[in-house]
């Protein structure tokens, strides 16, 4: 396989799996609206996270009738009724199923209620509508659902946007989807610290990428490159309503504030009677108007009060809820009384431009989806929403609007990061990360910055006499967001498939019958990634990596480490004296270092005469070298990037000391593909050996350059 071939099968992007041919949208549909259907098309298993009155339904609807013969949608009971009055605009018609025997060729649709009811091997396209509510059914049903449509060809879910920390909400979309499940994204892009989960520095720009190449997230057209033009709403007022309340909780003298469920409840019910004095001032002649209620009691309440009203609750059937909804809709009564969970979701309620909230839970997004039933494209006159609360709940309205603004704020955060991204998606193309190249040249030395496969191409057949080098140890995103990081894999199969590329180059770059050294230690594997906590040989399977690349298994030497100073650093509870104390089947030896030689199969033309004294080999003889102190290292604090995870680990120089003096002469060249801060190159300048080094990351390049000009003119002013 060809390298470039190689990154783009490496990128954690979704590919376009569905139909590459040019579909027909139904002229109806505004621009922005075809381009995801086209989009959607290509890909076949997708997302589209659009904001309220953005016309998902319509897109939808063309995307099942461009990639399926038998479809099924799912939505809530009420909105799938209305999604069958709205294909009649677009010339089609849905068939409404509670069983595998209503299901016809074309567009069919249920509810969530009914989905199991039916045999997914009947449809080569599914349809999630109001998909947010995988994050709310019981586990059990949502993984049965992501089970029977698993191999269902054509999937789209369709939803608002989420905020980019909604960790469930994300891997419900991307696991539904066949995209990548909620361990594997959480160990390619987050880490888990002692706030929670956050993305990684230096995997925000491939998690964006990554959620654009399967979703479209926006909240107007012009996140997508289109005119806003009618998607302009007119005004919406929020008009906070305090009634007066002489509650008193029980055992206490007079009101301290909300402390808890219990409180807000007891509030809520006996502040019924003042606030329902509010409501009917509110409501005026001529106008429509929706009452929002929390509790039964509220609304038996307000329909009391309230002629020419209806109250639609979760006790009615189905059938008449959704009757009922579309009453109002074509405007047969005035006042529609209640619930957010009944008609908060998914519905067109343009017709109503008044809405009235009867109390109020602490839940942003009920609080939030209510409000565009209304405010939403379509909308024509201004929006008055009046917040209907006693003078103790005021802590409950500031708590929804403090969620508002953190919502608002980071759902904005995932459309900026990501609209540029998703652009290129629409039109079909690549979005590269930055790559800079450069070399140096000095006196000792010459190193190139870059992707070490390529430039390892500039450097003629047999012309190095040792390589030594640790390279980067499987963990995503830790250095560097670009695929062109070897250690930037899915796991160890794709690493070595990488690494490959270099082992390959290696060989040809180094002269017959001298040596490569590799410094590597074992792996530790997690449950999030692995599935079980214990240790991976990294080192074997760096053997095997060599070995089928031609290379002769020279040997390997064991480097000392201290347990104390690990278990200090690591945290491992392997190493624990509780541990030991507590269950020993638990403890484990430290972590070794390893350097793994190799050689190149040949003969040696040039002999190694090294200065390595006979009391010195009697020591560096012994399978485990001791004596390397850990903290032998240059200077790391200048190279850390904020965006890095971790600090870099540069390779002991003495460890580095004694490799080069024992397999090369002075004068020779040794080289290192991943160079880091250039402590292979800073050794073996001042043992008298010319360096060759590449490394990707631009500031630990400069970094390498400062060390290996300073240690070159130190030994040209004769201090070594």
């Amino acid at each position: 396989m060809e390298y470039e071939e190689f990154l783009r099968q490496k990128r954690l992007i979704n590919q376009y799996e569905g139909i590459q041919h040019e579909v027909s949208v139904n002229p109806l549909l505004f621009a922005f609206q075809s381009d995801i259907v086209k989009w959607a098309c290509r890909k076949g298993r997708a997302a589209v996270f659009a904001d309220t009155g953005l016309g998902k339904t319509f897109i939808q609807l063309e995307w099942a009738k461009a990639v399926s013969t038998t479809c099924i949608l799912v939505a809530p009971l009420s909105v799938a009724r209305q999604t069958i009055r709205e294909a009649v605009k677009l010339g089609l018609t849905v068939n409404y199923c509670r069983s595998s025997a209503d299901v016809k060729p074309g567009l069919n649709i249920t509810n969530y209620e009914m989905i199991e009811n039916l045999d997914p091997t009947l449809f080569d396209a599914i349809v999630l509508d109001e998909s947010s509510i995988l994050k709310s059914i019981d586990g059990k049903t949502k993984a049965k659902l992501l089970k029977l449509y698993a191999t269902t060809p054509f999937r789209l879910c369709c939803t608002a946007t989420p905020a980019p920390n909604d960790i469930a909400e994300i891997a419900n979309h991307s696991e539904f989807l066949g995209i990548m499940s909620r361990n594997d994204m959480l160990a390619s892009f987050f880490v888990h610290d002692d706030e929670g989960w956050r993305l990684k520095g230096h995997a925000e720009e491939a998690f964006y990428r990554w959620m654009a190449s399967w979703s479209m997230s926006i909240k107007k057209p012009s996140d997508i490159g289109h005119s806003d033009e009618g998607y302009i709403l007119p005004p919406l007022t929020i008009h906070p309503v305090f009634v007066t309340s002489s509650y008193t909780p029980e055992g206490q003298l007079f009101f301290t504030g909300l402390k808890g469920i219990q409180d807000r409840a007891g509030v809520r019910k006996s502040t019924i009677d003042d606030k329902l004095k509010a409501v009917q001032g509110l409501i005026q002649d001529g106008d429509q108007y929706i009452v929002w209620c929390g509790l039964n009691k509220e609304a038996d309440a307000v329909r009391a009060i309230i002629t020419d009203s209806m109250n639609i609750q979760g006790s009615d059937e189905p059938e008449v809820k959704a009757r009922a909804i579309e009453d109002f809709q074509d405007g047969k009564y005035k006042v529609m009384i209640t619930k957010s969970k009944i008609a908060g979701f998914g519905m067109n309620l343009q017709n109503c431009h008044k809405q009235i909230f009867l109390g109020l839970s602490d839940s942003y997004e009920a609080y939030y989806q209510c409000i565009r039933r209304s405010y939403r494209f379509g909308q024509t006159k201004p929006v008055d929403v009046y917040i209907v609360l006693s003078d103790h709940e005021q802590e409950i309205l500031a708590n929804v609007q403090r969620k508002e603004k953190e919502a608002q704020r980071m759902s904005q955060n995932l459309i900026d990061h990501v609209k540029h991204y998703e652009v290129d998606e629409l039109k079909s193309s690549d979005h590269d990360f930055a790559y800079e190249t450069s070399n140096v040249e000095g006196k000792d030395y010459k190193v190139m910055l870059g992707d070490s496969v390529e430039r390892m191409k500039e450097i003629p057949d047999s012309s190095i006499d040792l390589s030594v080098f640790s390279p980067p140890f499987m963990s995503l995103y830790t250095y560097s967001p670009t695929e062109r990081d070897i250690g930037n894999c899915k796991g160890t199969a794709e690493f070595f498939k990488h690494f490959q590329f270099i082992i390959d180059e290696l060989m040809r770059v180094t002269k017959p019958g001298r040596l490569c050294c590799v410094h590597c230690a074992e792996v530790g594997t997690t449950l999030n990634t692995h599935g079980v906590i214990g240790l991976q040989d990294f080192p074997g399977d760096c053997i095997k990596a060599f070995q089928s690349s031609g290379w002769v298994y020279h040997g390997r030497v064991t480097i000392d480490k201290n347990p104390q100073a690990q278990a200090i650093r690591t945290h491992s509870k392997a190493l624990l004296f509780v541990q030991k104390n507590k269950d020993s089947s638990w403890s484990r030896p430290a972590i070794a270092d390893y350097i793994v030689i190799f050689r190149k199969p040949g003969e040696n033309a040039v002999p190694v005469k090294n200065d390595v004294s006979n009391e010195e080999w009697i020591t560096w003889a012994h399978p485990i070298w001791y004596g390397i102190k850990e903290t032998d290292t240059l200077n790391t604090a200048v190279a850390k990037d904020n965006k890095d995870e971790r600090h870099i680990c540069p390779l002991q120089l003495g460890t580095i000391e004694r490799c080069v003096r024992l397999w090369s002469n002075k004068g020779e060249t040794v080289f290192s593909p991943f160079m880091g801060i250039g402590s292979e190159g800073y050794e073996s300048i001042r043992l008298g050996r010319k360096f060759i080094g590449i490394e990707l990351k631009p500031n630990y390049f400069n970094v390498a350059v400062r060390n290996l000009e300073e240690i070159s003119q130190k030994k040209d002013g004769g201090l070594f």
